[in-house]
């Protein structure tokens, strides 16, 4: 703010519009001159009071929902970091020099999240838009019609309110269990990989739906380490369902298959007869730490990532293949191999972490690559946890991701 010359303060005071910042808490951190005039008190009435104290329902209104609706979207702001445009609302007010008596009176509010450096929600803006005068307008205008009309539009808006509240409520349980069967279903990284391996699973911000994004780690005999990704189309419990059953085929598939190619070959075929599996893109490497070699195969999915120890960032494209059940006949899937030294380290992610809308996918590969060429030498959990921290936008990501980090 400093560099662009803009007085920001000035700005917001300024707005034709009515605008108040609230801190999570619902405690009033600012409001500008439209907002204090609109509401009938001085910013000092407001500044450092919760939102309720200052503006309670009408307690001679009994079916008065005002400050709950309010209270919810606020509250689901905070919690999604999504904007919330509300219905139609009455909320009347106090008159500011009667105590007692109180004000009949229409807004159309808005709330939006304001992020912190770090991603969450450091404040809410709640603009207001008061509508009285046109209802009233409209009244005198065109008599008990009209009165009825809107009587009825205000009814409408309120029943929309309730049923878009319940809706919410019904997906936000759906997308409840599906996490936690996603996560009874995930393997534990601690149990394989000698302590060099790392996970993370971050759901998507603000979306209603679950996605069917996994990874899978397994020991195999003589040394060797196997690690999958994969992403499952659609969203919900049975975007779930279908990631469980992928996942448990593809482990059992990987300890007797004679490589990745072979594992995905027989994961395919048995895609086949899974109802929703189709299309499901995944990334296998295993890793034989004895010879230092890594062979690899890909159904679709983005191209793993070597980290060597020098800082240069090898992306593993050389056997890619289309998705489970995108071919007519079944082919045999392509596997290559490649060297690495000791202090390497394998990167497996899905979509999530590197695709953006109207963005070239090689943009969002190149950030994952500088990412962990500046950071080549921490160990899993740091860069880990610094990758999630550099990759996914302020605010959280619009798709689910999945990252494995293995250091060889």
């Amino acid at each position: 703010m400093r560099n662009s010359g803009i007085d920001y303060e000035q700005v917001f005071q300024a707005l034709p519009g009515s605008v108040a910042l609230l801190r999570p808490d619902l405690v009033y951190a600012d409001a500008n001159e439209a907002f204090c005039q609109m509401s009938g008190r001085a910013r000092e009435q407001l500044v450092g009071r919760y939102l309720f104290d200052v503006f309670p329902d009408n307690p001679n209104d009994d079916g008065a929902t005002g400050m709950r609706d309010l209270e919810l979207s606020l509250r689901r702001v905070v919690a999604t970091g999504e904007r919330d445009a509300m219905a139609l609302q009455r909320y009347d007010v106090e008159y500011p020099d009667r105590p007692g008596q109180w004000h009949e009176r229409y807004w159309s509010p808005v709330n939006a999240p304001v992020f912190g450096p770090d991603g969450s929600v450091v404040l809410l803006l709640h603009r207001v838009e008061e509508v009285t005068e046109l209802i009233r307008a409209k009244g005198d205008r065109d008599g008990d019609r009209a009165q009825v009309l809107e009587a009825e539009l205000y009814t409408r808006a309120r029943e929309l309110q309730e049923v878009n509240e319940l809706l919410r409520r019904a997906h936000a349980r759906e997308r409840e269990v599906a996490l936690t069967l996603q996560a009874a279903m995930l393997p534990v990284p601690e149990r394989v990989g000698g302590g060099r391996a790392a996970v993370r699973y971050r759901p998507a911000v603000g979306a209603l739906n679950v996605c069917g994004d996994w990874y899978d780690l397994a020991e195999l005999p003589g040394n060797r380490l196997a690690v999958a990704v994969g992403d499952v189309v659609g969203h919900g419990l049975h975007a779930a369902g279908v990631m469980g059953q992928l996942r448990s085929a593809l482990s059992a598939a990987v300890l007797v298959a004679d490589g990745p190619a072979a594992a995905l070959d027989a994961l395919g075929l048995y895609a086949r007869s899974v109802e929703g599996a189709e299309s499901t893109t995944v990334a296998l490497a295993v890793v034989d730490c004895d010879r230092h070699t890594l062979a690899y195969s890909s159904a679709g999915h983005l191209p793993p990532a070597l980290l060597h120890p020098d800082g240069t960032v090898e992306f593993l494209d050389r056997a890619t293949d289309p998705p489970l059940g995108a071919r007519p006949e079944h082919v045999a899937r392509p596997e290559a191999e490649t060297a690495f030294e000791d202090g390497a380290t394998l990167v497996l992610y899905t979509d999530g972490l590197v695709e953006r809308r109207r963005e070239d996918i090689d943009v969002g590969l190149g950030r994952l690559a500088d990412c962990l060429t500046r950071h080549v030498s921490a160990d899993a959990e740091r860069l880990a946890d610094t990758v999630l921290a550099e990759l996914i936008p302020r605010g959280g990501n619009s798709d689910d991701t999945a990252v494995v980090i293995i250091r060889l």
